[in-house]
């Protein structure tokens, strides 16, 4: 007997290279089967699901869920049930000092998976930025103790590397970030933004599995250079650096997009999911996905850089939907026709598919609404942003409280007597 049957949708899971309409059935959380046809009869909950999109739970490698711990962090299960995002990996939320917090706090009652790059300063992000100013903090010996004592939680290292987190102290930084991360033997993640560093500087340290997150900015101005990649990108692309959107607030840009695309990049997509980003322009990982299918990929292309890639990039089992895996299944309404969509800097195509997601499956289990919190008061919010969370806020008060005050509202009226 199955616990639940998909039935009807059209299943996208490229890393199990099934691309067509099939059933999916689920037994004590886990993926029992995935094939057209199966028999309704054989399972305990049905759930009609043609003319749907269905993929493997949404993982994102990119983001921030030190909820109340860091400066940008944000509740990761008022995102996770309405998105199809099942796996989040915080990136450098949090260092030595907090990352216990971030695994206890959150991962561990989240209903979601977490999993977390270790940021090589032991402040993490308790600010806006400067966690390098102090190289004090960066203490490489500590972090790897840490981080080796929390097991498979920690899947990499995370370092911001730009002008405003380096201050005077230059490509030091990096060059601890690197110790750690060959020390743990997992993947390193820079972000990159206004130099100095450069990017040629910068690529320089990294190696084959390093992730260099933001690639698609325009802050950074040697990712891309006279309509072709710098040689920098070039020779970090055929070193086997991993690249990664990182969209963010401020870190996504159509133009420097066609331009890698162009010389063979080809980005996993990630959202940079923080207090400030959630409000937009990122607002997701879909819509970040649907900003991609403006750029010409496919639906395929953007499933498979929204799961089973970035999984395979910090070594997880996850993205895909193989028999025996654990049953993360996101579900989406597919509406073709032309939708605008936007980069940071008001840059403007159009995407011919959007996706809504519908329902989110973590092992098997749907998961329930849940509201998210007011953004906090240090995250400015434009004047149309304040007006919609605002709104936000009204409907989910609304929605919370439906009230049917008509006896034909209800198809059996409690009879006489009758006890609650």
């Amino acid at each position: 007997m199955w616990d639940l049957l998909l039935r009807g949708g059209r299943v996208v899971d490229p890393g199990s290279e099934h691309d067509g309409v099939a059933d999916i059935a689920v037994r004590a959380g886990r993926v029992a089967a995935v094939a057209p046809g199966l028999p309704p009869e054989r399972a305990a909950e049905v759930v009609d699901v043609t003319g749907s999109l269905v993929t493997p739970g949404l993982v994102d490698l990119h983001t921030h869920v030190w909820h109340g711990g860091s400066y940008w962090g944000i509740d990761p299960d008022a995102t996770a049930w309405r998105t199809g995002v099942t796996t989040w990996i915080d990136a450098g939320s949090a260092g030595a000092y907090s990352i216990d917090g971030l695994h206890r706090y959150v991962a561990t009652t989240s209903a979601a998976r977490i999993k977390a790059l270790i940021n090589v300063s032991g402040l993490g992000l308790v600010a806006e930025t400067g966690e390098h100013h102090v190289l004090g903090h960066l203490d490489v010996d500590a972090a790897a103790a840490v981080a080796a004592r929390l097991g498979d939680f920690v899947v990499g290292v995370k370092a911001r590397i730009d002008k405003n987190t380096v201050g005077p102290n230059g490509l030091e930084p990096l060059r601890r970030a690197v110790e750690l991360a060959r020390r743990l033997s997992r993947p390193l993640m820079v972000h990159v933004g206004y130099g100095p560093p450069h990017i040629a500087d910068i690529l320089g340290l990294l190696g084959e599995g390093d992730i260099l997150t933001h690639c698609a900015s325009g802050a950074p101005t040697d990712l891309v250079s006279d309509g072709t990649l710098t040689g920098a990108m070039r020779r970090a692309l055929e070193a086997g650096v991993v690249f990664d959107l990182g969209h963010g607030s401020g870190a996504f840009d159509f133009e420097v997009l066609d331009v890698e695309l162009a010389g063979g990049v080809r980005p996993i997509i990630s959202s940079d999911l923080h207090a400030r980003s959630v409000h937009g322009p990122a607002f997701d990982l879909p819509t970040v996905m649907t900003k991609l299918l403006a750029a010409g990929w496919s639906a395929a292309d953007v499933v498979e850089a929204a799961t089973v890639r970035p999984a395979r990039a910090v070594g997880i089992d996850a993205g895909v939907l193989a028999v025996g895996t654990q049953a993360d299944i996101a579900v989406f309404a597919a509406e073709e026709g032309e939708f605008p969509v936007f980069d940071v800097h008001g840059g403007t195509r159009t995407a011919p598919l959007r996706l809504t997601n519908t329902a989110t499956y973590v092992a098997g289990r749907l998961l329930p609404p849940v509201a998210a919190e007011p953004p906090p008061p240090w995250v400015p919010l434009s004047a149309a942003q304040d007006r919609a969370e605002k709104a936000r806020r009204a409907e989910t008060r609304d929605a919370a409280a439906p009230r049917l005050t008509r006896s034909e509202d209800f198809d059996e009226p409690f009879p006489r007597g009758a006890r609650a």
